[in-house]
This record gives C-alpha cells, sequence and structure tokens, in this order.
C-alpha cells in the first residue's frame, strides 16, 4: 500500500506502524522510549505525528492505504517541547561526569528540539543508587522510558525488571499549566522508578540489554562507570566472539592513560535496535594475554618440528576465523596432518548427513525466518545456555509475532516455561531425540519415503501435546536442533531424519553451531576423529608443542586482537576487527615460515572455498552494520545449493541403548552457564568464575547437598570434586556441569556424550 509522509510518497506494509515506516525511509521521528521489534509503550509520547488530521503516537498507529502523515507541524513542536521540558525537571547537571554524556539522548533531544527555557518545577526527593553486580542504577538520572523492561521482557525474556512506585505524588496545578501529554508523561515519571521485578537485588542472566538501550546514564556497567568519556573512545567494528550468532558488536578502545600509551578495551556496546548479543560478548571482552611476547627459539624449532615431519597433529577449537581455518586446511595438504577438533567433527558430520537426506548443502532457517515464524519447535538444546541470541529471538517471535510452539529439553528451564503461555515445554528421557523427530514427520510430515513411512504410522507418541489446537492457523515454521543432537550415540539417524524434515514437512530447519565459527571450521575443513601417530600442536588445546593464549610454548593472538571472519549461525560470513594490538605470534605467521605466503591472515578472505558456497569477496569490501529498517548489511550468505537427496534411511535405525539410573546415581548434562560459553570467557575478569556443579533445589534436597557444598562425581572409577551451587531457573531433578574452566577436564565424566550418569558422594565422606 502506498501512504505519504512529508509529501513523500512511500510504500508500506499493512499493519506496519508510522514510525517504523519512517525510520526505513530515513524520515526522522523523535522517540524516547520506542524499541525496534518490541511492543510500544506511549511512555514518552515524543513520536506524535499529525495523520489524517488527528494527532497519533506513531511507534502504535499502524499506516493505512493512503493515509497523509506530517511529522513536525508547530503543534506537535511546541508538544514535544514541553514534554523534553518535563524530562529536564531536577534532572541532574552532572553531563561532565556522566558516563552516558556524548551519546545521551536526552542531550540530543534536548538540543534538536530547542529547549532553551523551563517552565515547570517541582520539589526533588532522594533517590537512593542501586548496585546490582555488573549493573550499577541512578534512579536520578531515570527518565522511566521502560525501554530496559521491555527490552527484557519482548527480546530476553526474562522479564527481571518493572516499573516501581517512587512515592512522589505531582501537584494537581500542574495539570492546569501544563499540556496534556507532558503532564501524562510528567506524572509517570514522577510516580515510577525501574526495579527489580522479585526482590530487592536484581536477578537475572546479565546479558546487560538494559545498560545498551538505556538512553540515560540512569542504567550502566558498573565496570565502565566513571572510567571514560564517551568521546575519548576508539569504536573497534567486530563481531561475537564467544557464540555463533556473531552478532555486531563494537570494542571501545582508548589508552591506559597518558604514561602508558597501549590501547585497552574499555567496554562492548552493540547496535541494540536489531542486534541484542549475550552477557559473555557485553563482559567477557579482555580474553586476550596482556604479556604475550615472541619466543624465537621456540618458533624456529617448532617449524623445524614441521619441517622434518615430527608433527602429524593439529588439535584446535573452532574459537578461531574462517582464514585460520583455511590456514589449517592448507597446512593439512601441504604437510600430510591431521586435524583434530571433537566439537566441530561431530557438527560437521552430522550436517554433512542432514544435507545428503535434506537435498540442501546447509541448514535454511535464519535469524530472519525465525523471526517472521509463527510456530517453532527447539529440541535437543539447552537453550538459553547454549545459544543466548537465538533464545531472544525466539521469545522475541513468540512475543511480537504471536506465535506458538514447543521446547524439548531434558532439563527443565523454568524462565522458557515463562516465555509464552502457547510455548509448551516438554522435559523428555535424556537421549530420547529421535522420538521427537519421528513426532515431527508424524505430524507435518507428507510424501515419506516408503519404509520410514511405516515406521512413522507405527510411532504414537504425542508428549500429551494438543498438536493442532497449537499450530492452528499458522503458516511459517522453524525447527532449531541443539548439540546434543551431534555428540548422539545414533547422531547419523538423527541427522537423516533432521534432512528428511527439512523437505517433506513446513519447517525451516535450524542447526546451532555449537561453537563461535564451528560452522566455518565444518565447512572449510577436513577433520579427522583419530590422531595419527606422531606430535600433536595444540592451538589453544593440549598438544606436545602448545600455541596458545595463556601457558603455551609460543603466545598466541586472542579473536579481539585478529582480523577475519566467522560463518555465522545465520549462514552469514561476517567480519571482525582487531581491537588490540598482539606481540606474540598469529597462526598465518608460522604459515609464512612453512611456504604458505600471505601477509596477512586476511588476504585468505577471498580464498575461502566457493565449491562450499564462500564467494571471492576480500575482506575490506565486506560491510558489517544494520539499515535503519534492521535489513542486514553484513558480509555476505553462503550460497546454499540444492541436490537429489538421498531416500534410503532404514539401515541407519538400530537399537538405542536405554539410560538405567542406579539408585546412588544422577543425571548430569555438559552444558555452561549463560555468561560461560568457554573458558576464553573464564579469562575475562568480569565473567570469570570456578568450576561448579549447578543444580536445582530437587536435586540437591534428593542427595542432601546444601549450597556450596564439596562433593565427589564418580564415573567408572574416575573421581572429579567440585563444590555445589543453586541455579534456581533449574526444574525438576536437574544439574549441569560445564567445560569453561579449563582447570578442570571434564572429558571422562561425559566421554563425548552431552549427558553423563553419575555417583554423587559427600565429600566429607571421602
Amino acid at each position: 500500500m502506498k501512504i505519504t509522509i512529508n509529501d513523500q510518497i512511500l510504500e508500506a506494509n499493512e499493519g506496519e506502524s508510522i514510525l517504523n515506516i519512517a525510520r526505513a525511509n530515513g524520515i526522522y521521528i523523535p522517540a524516547l522510549c520506542y524499541l525496534s521489534g518490541c511492543s510500544p509503550t506511549l511512555a514518552c509520547r515524543l513520536c506524535m505525528v499529525e495523520a489524517n488530521g488527528k494527532v497519533v503516537y506513531s511507534c502504535n498507529a499502524k499506516a493505512k492505504e493512503d493515509m497523509q502523515i506530517y511529522t513536525n507541524t508547530p503543534e506537535i513542536a511546541a508538544e514535544r517541547n514541553a514534554i523534553m521540558q518535563t524530562y529536564c525537571v531536577n534532572h541532574p547537571l552532572q553531563c561532565g561526569v556522566c558516563d552516558k554524556s556524548g551519546e545521551c539522548e536526552l542531550q540530543n533531544l534536548t538540543t534538536h528540539l530547542r529547549v532553551n527555557d523551563q517552565k515547570f518545577a517541582i520539589t526533588d526527593t532522594h533517590k537512593p543508587h542501586k548496585k546490582w553486580g555488573l549493573i550499577n542504577y541512578d534512579p536520578a538520572l531515570c527518565v522511566v522510558c521502560e525501554r530496559c523492561v521491555t527490552v527484557c521482557k519482548d527480546k530476553i525474556g526474562e522479564s527481571a525488571l518493572k516499573t516501581v512506585p517512587r512515592g512522589v505524588e505531582v501537584p494537581k496545578e500542574l495539570k492546569e499549566s501544563m499540556p496534556k501529554d507532558a503532564y501524562a508523561v510528567f506524572s509517570k515519571m514522577q510516580k515510577s522508578l525501574i526495579g527489580p521485578s522479585v526482590g530487592e537485588n536484581l536477578d537475572c542472566s546479565f546479558c546487560g540489554e538494559c545498560i545498551s538501550v538505556c538512553p540515560v546514564g540512569a542504567l550502566v556497567s558498573s565496570n565502565f562507570q566513571y572510567s571514560s568519556n564517551i568521546w575519548e573512545l576508539n569504536r573497534i567494528p567486530a563481531a561475537n566472539p564467544h557464540q555463533s550468532d556473531c552478532e555486531p558488536i563494537f570494542y571501545d578502545v582508548k589508552e591506559r592513560s597518558t604514561s602508558d600509551r597501549s590501547k585497552q578495551i574499555y567496554r562492548v556496546s552493540n547496535d541494540f535496535h536489531f542486534g541484542e548479543i549475550s552477557g559473555a560478548a557485553r563482559f567477557g571482552y579482555d580474553f586476550h594475554n596482556e604479556n604475550a611476547r615472541k619466543n624465537e627459539a621456540k618458533f624456529n624449532e617448532l617449524v623445524s618440528n614441521f619441517k622434518n615431519g615430527n608433527i602429524k597433529n593439529i588439535k584446535f577449537n573452532s574459537f578461531i576465523t574462517n582464514e585460520e581455518a583455511l590456514i589449517l586446511e592448507r597446512l593439512r595438504e601441504k604437510f600430510d596432518l591431521n586435524l583434530l577438533n571433537d566439537e566441530a567433527f561431530k557438527f560437521q558430520n552430522f550436517l554433512n548427513i542432514f544435507s545428503e537426506f535434506s537435498g540442501l548443502s546447509s541448514y535454511n532457517a535464519d535469524y530472519e525466518s525465525l523471526k517472521n515464524s509463527d510456530f517453532i519447535i527447539t529440541a535437543g538444546s539447552f537453550l538459553r545456555h547454549e545459544s543466548p541470541v537465538t533464545s531472544y529471538k525466539l521469545n522475541n517471535a513468540l512475543k511480537m509475532n504471536k506465535a506458538s510452539g514447543i521446547y524439548f529439553h531434558h532439563i527443565a528451564d523454568e524462565v522458557v516455561k515463562k516465555f509464552s503461555k502457547n510455548f509448551a515445554c516438554v522435559s523428555y528421557e535424556a537421549g530420547g531425540l529421535e522420538q521427537i523427530l519421528l513426532f515431527v514427520l508424524k505430524n507435518w510430515g507428507e510424501n515419506l519415503p516408503s519404509a520410514l513411512q511405516a515406521r512413522v504410522e507405527k510411532f504414537d507418541e504425542s508428549f500429551g501435546l494438543e498438536v493442532a489446537a497449537l499450530c492452528e492457523g499458522k503458516a511459517k515454521f522453524t525447527l532449531i536442533l541443539g548439540s546434543d543432537f551431534y555428540a548422539h550415540e545414533n547422531a547419523n539417524l538423527l541427522a537423516a531424519l533432521a534432512g528428511v524434515i527439512a523437505r517433506t514437512t513446513p519447517f525451516r530447519v535450524m542447526l546451532i553451531p555449537p561453537r563461535t565459527n564451528s560452522l566455518g571450521v565444518a565447512k572449510i575443513c577436513t577433520l579427522s576423529h583419530e590422531k595419527k601417530p606422531g606430535k600433536t600442536l595444540g592451538y589453544n588445546e593440549m598438544g606436545e608443542f602448545k600455541f596458545s593464549i595463556f601457558e603455551g610454548d609460543l603466545d598466541a593472538g586472542a579473536l579481539n586482537q585478529q582480523e577475519g571472519t566467522f560463518t555465522s549461525i545465520n549462514n552469514e560470513v561476517v567480519p571482525t576487527n582487531a581491537a588490540l594490538a598482539h606481540n606474540g605470534y598469529f597462526l598465518n605467521g608460522i604459515a609464512n615460515a612453512l611456504g604458505l605466503a600471505a601477509k596477512n591472515t586476511i588476504d585468505y578472505t577471498a580464498q575461502l572455498p566457493k565449491e562450499k558456497g564462500y564467494r571471492g569477496v576480500k575482506f575490506d569490501d565486506l560491510e558489517n552494520f544494520y539499515a535503519n529498517d534492521g535489513t542486514s548489511h553484513r558480509g555476505y550468505k553462503l550460497e546454499i545449493s540444492n541436490f537429489a537427496p538421498k531416500e534410503d534411511i532404514e539401515p541407519l535405525f538400530k537399537e538405542q541403548n536405554e539410560l538405567n539410573l542406579k539408585e546412588d546415581e544422577a543425571l548430569i548434562s555438559l552444558a555452561n552457564p549463560i555468561n560461560l560459553p568457554s573458558f576464553f570467557a573464564n579469562y575475562a575478569s568480569q565473567t570469570a568464575k570456578r568450576a561448579k556443579l549447578y543444580a536445582s533445589s530437587e536435586f540437591m534436597a534428593k542427595f542432601e547437598i546444601s549450597q556450596n557444598e564439596a562433593v565427589i562425581l564418580e564415573k567408572n572409577g574416575q573421581k572429579l570434586a567440585i563444590c555445589v551451587e543453586l541455579d534456581s531457573e533449574l526444574g525438576g531433578v536437574a544439574a549441569y556441569l560445564g567445560d569453561y574452566d579449563d582447570k578442570l577436564d571434564v572429558s571422562a565424566i561425559f566421554e563425548g556424550k552431552s549427558y553423563a550418569s553419575v555417583k554423587i558422594i559427600k565429600a566429607e565422606n571421602e
């Protein structure tokens, strides 16, 4: 349909808000409370416009065919000016030290709307500061725009904040002297503050998105507070180095001091309108080695070991760039090496079999299709822990798109249960993933291979769900599968079933890459499961020779010190940049000494394999931003090709070992705390924690364990001593143990699986 804004004829979609249409077309309408992709609150009322002769609030008003809109009439300008005057009443004049000064929306709007005088006044009241761990709140600076409340509810899904009474009454005589909208805004601001939804202290995952959306200096990072002026910081565009969402971030960098001119990351910021980030990305930024040095003797020793044929393996993880993955692949070819990466090997195997049975070179769902979905199933992923940003996108679809769906996992997540009343949470026996995929095929599969059709017809598990009611009237379906699938003993069958789902049901399928660049590694590298006889170079992993950020024979650069690209969960090749210098070595330096000539690591960007969907695009030609309408201009999408799929799935079916827990045994899952996806995040000063066994209250009651009590986990004669910490967000008898602490080897407990049955022994009894 067509509408007219300021005499400019525009194309618009039915049901779209006037504000979003204006923003998408570069037309400015002031707004202090509205967030893209969230429900409007009408807290600020600055977005008022004239539509067909009437004043409406553009964040909430839907466009209609042939609507005539004006964004800045004299009457509207006067009303906005009055509203801004109310915001300035008793607002502390501390701009010189305020952490928001220089990017403060109150400053900007006061100047833009030409607020030159102040006609209103009210007696100020004392409002004590609040310290909530990583986040500080100054209520004196708060304008009660409710952005923090809205983003926590509509995007993050935790609803950890709300408006609370301030206890101030607005004098009635002000109602007569103030314009209507200005009085409504002023009254709300005087009567309310922001506070935790439950209790006195903020109980949340500390993603920090509330800090990002706050238009003033009310909510700030406690670590960043009073450390720098905004205008002193240099913004380095990059991508989340900790998780496969690879959302755009900015490393805000400046010199340490007048005497020490080395650069330091002071904080991480983001484009909060379209690119929410996890707490690991926001707070876990200083995971590099500040004391890295070159060691020429060790460097020459490593090069000699390669050239002499002593090194036969390179063991690495997927916290690397695409370019370094390609360097490793070239070294494999040149020196006949085995590349060892257990998590990427499993993911690669799953992806390859999925492709064989789907007829697609990669999975076909992304965050854009997830946002537009109205029926979503997620399975095999402890989602908020494995991929926080994916959980944000899922919750946002449930809230804003009125989607429904099903969450399958053997750990009950009490936060996910509150996402939506139309989002059914189903607990199942650990390992029972085949049943879930057969359930999907039973309810939505069409034109299945005959042998599979016969199996599906016999399948009668409904998980107690009223499927018809859940998906009634739904048209856009997404299936999200997580890392439990890749580590499953019958992963080949599960991958094939997922592939069949992708081509015989209405579901688009998303496979969550388990690490930052697992998808890139899976696409670029030829991986091996077995180690060759000979020495192993460990790249941020154990080996006879260790090239690592910390405690290595050679000091490696961290991802915040590297240029390159990642292949994100969206099948998108996105750039990241170096925020800090590195005084040790990069993989490209080793490769050059071994005969792979490239001046810079990013010279490999244009050489990424085209047969795997990459394009010959140079690094410096890659964009990295979201447009005003939310369109992604980030690198490029992998080209996903179609081919004839395999049909014969029957040979992959086999009996699955049942999980039989003994009376004194417990089931624990391999999962990390939300802000600690890896040991790299555990090197960062704000996110670091010692390893714990995180358990539900029911788990602790069953095994008579108290908070911070030490227990011993025993598995096949292997013993692991660890303290237990309550995770109040877990439901049922549940516990998880992470691999984020590199001082604790959990591999003997899990043996390559995503869960394990262990014997719980009181440490005091040992």
